[in-house]
């Protein structure tokens, strides 16, 4: 929290928005129910029809977006001149099996929320709810949208089609959470500037007449070119970007052949490339298209090239970063609030970034006391359940002190 603020921000006592008890158990159901339900992207039809229904209950007005699943909602009604806070929820799950032991798991084969947005949905809903509440009583200084997001982990994002849906229209801020295995319930990490990495995907397909093992000098030896192609070219694009932008090409996949005395015609290869820096980014396709081209070509190999873009960075806004670290220093004392690194992993929030200041936050899942190292898009990831009532607070807090729009 910057010193020059700290006097004018309110103790939590005069702040409203406190969730109660009869919420939090609402909604603590509400994401074991989520939890139980995953779908995957652009599929989230019962998860949007489960987010609209409760909104409507309390007498909003959500509106589907244009893709058919997602939805955003406006509280405190938008006049066209006061610019509005948005609030990102995705909704997704993950096509991987749920591996945990416990009376939500999963029912849907080979499906699970392992990256937590089940609780993003839950916290940006009972946000919404309190809301909702504060503005039936005159007590929301601006409006708010809620923008529950689908396809988030599906390259280049869903975010896309939300921006194209209108949910940016009329926002003059946006921010976000996610879900932080290394971080302790009670708490969020925060950050200005870049926070998560780019991340794209790579599909490379090498091809030669094919041969004899006995004869590699007649041929190509196109298992050799794979494995060149394999490691040269993330050494080989190393060298050609500023070693601070942290750009790297990993490899997930590599298939060649079916006999191990036939030399084949045809290899694939796919995986991602990483980058921490926006600049070197937009400048990676060339480089890593060049890189590939020239192994290839040395090993006599045809080359096609699948570059296919992801995301962005996440690059927070200043002023966003300070109103997420102020809103929870308000709730929870400025002790639950812990700087954090820049990630490699990949998010969309990005895309909003580039049109309209904001800023994401790490919000802490791991049980306090809990040791055990876990990590997100894993089988087994789970979270302790108060990191909800954290993320409501943390929202409505952050929508209650967000005078200063950009």
């Amino acid at each position: 929290m910057s010193a020059d603020t700290d006097a004018d921000l309110p103790a939590d006592s005069d702040l409203p928005g406190v969730l109660p008890d009869a919420l939090r158990a609402e909604l603590i159901a509400f994401r074991r129910d989520l939890h139980m339900h995953p779908e995957l992207g652009n599929q989230e039809f019962r998860t949007t029809a489960a987010i609209k229904a409760r909104l409507e209950r309390a007498g909003l007005k959500p509106r589907v977006l244009s893709v058919g699943t997602g939805l955003m909602c406006d509280i405190g009604g938008w006049d066209g001149a006061r610019p509005m806070l948005a609030l990102r929820a995705d909704i997704d799950g993950l096509p991987i099996p749920d591996t945990k032991t416990v009376p939500y798991r999963s029912t849907v084969p080979d499906r699970a929320h392992a990256c937590g947005h089940d609780v993003h949905t839950t916290v940006v809903l009972g946000a919404g709810l309190v809301l909702a509440e504060l503005a039936r009583a005159g007590r929301l200084p601006y409006p708010v949208r809620l923008v529950f997001q689908p396809a988030e982990e599906v390259l280049p994002g869903g975010a896309a089609d939300a921006i194209d849906s209108g949910v940016l229209d009329g926002v003059g801020r946006i921010i976000g959470v996610h879900c932080d295995p290394k971080v302790e319930v009670g708490r969020i990490g925060v950050r200005p500037g870049p926070i998560t990495s780019a991340c794209d995907r790579l599909e490379v397909a090498l091809d030669g007449p094919g041969g004899h093992t006995a004869r590699p000098h007649l041929t190509t030896d196109l298992v050799t070119a794979a494995a060149k192609v394999a490691t040269e070219v993330p050494a080989l694009v190393a060298r050609r970007i500023d070693a601070r932008s942290g750009l790297a090409v990993t490899w997930g996949r590599i298939e060649a052949g079916h006999a191990c005395n036939v030399i084949p015609q045809h290899a694939e290869l796919s995986g991602t490339v990483r980058c921490l820096d926006l600049a070197a980014w937009r400048a990676a396709p060339d480089v890593v298209h060049a890189a590939i081209d020239e192994v290839a070509t040395l090993h006599r190999a045809k080359s096609q090239i699948n570059y296919i873009r992801g995301v962005p960075p996440v690059v927070n806004e200043a002023g966003s970063t300070e109103l997420l670290r102020d809103a929870m220093a308000v709730r929870r004392g400025p002790y639950a609030v812990e700087d954090t690194e820049q990630s490699l992993g990949g998010e969309d929030f990005s895309w909003y970034l580039e049109r309209v200041p904001g800023a994401m936050a790490r919000l802490g899942v791991r049980p306090v006391g809990d040791t055990t190292r876990r990590d997100l898009h894993c089988g087994d990831f789970d979270v302790d359940e108060g990191a909800i009532q954290v993320g409501v607070e943390l929202f409505t807090a952050a929508a209650l002190l967000d005078r200063h729009r950009p």
